[in-house]
């Protein structure tokens, strides 16, 4: 969080990506932190996934990557 929200003041657009277990300690932090920053939730777990799975997860985020980026 802390990392998008320096990016965003530097006038460098920024988008988190976090396994969809976090949704709500997401929400959480930015809230507790005063942030307003984009987020893309994937599949969980990550652990212990192949590079082929981490690619394919990869491929169904980039859409929303995309569009969280380029919002205004």
């Amino acid at each position: 969080m802390h990392d998008i929200d320096d990016l965003e003041r530097r006038g460098v657009p920024g988008v988190y990506v976090a396994s969809d277990t976090f949704t709500d300690a997401a929400a959480l932090q930015a809230a507790a932190l005063g942030l307003d920053v984009a987020g893309v939730f994937v599949a969980h777990p990550i652990q212990d996934r192949t590079d082929d799975e981490m690619a394919g997860l990869a491929d169904e985020a980039i859409d929303a990557l995309v569009a969280a980026l380029t919002a205004s």
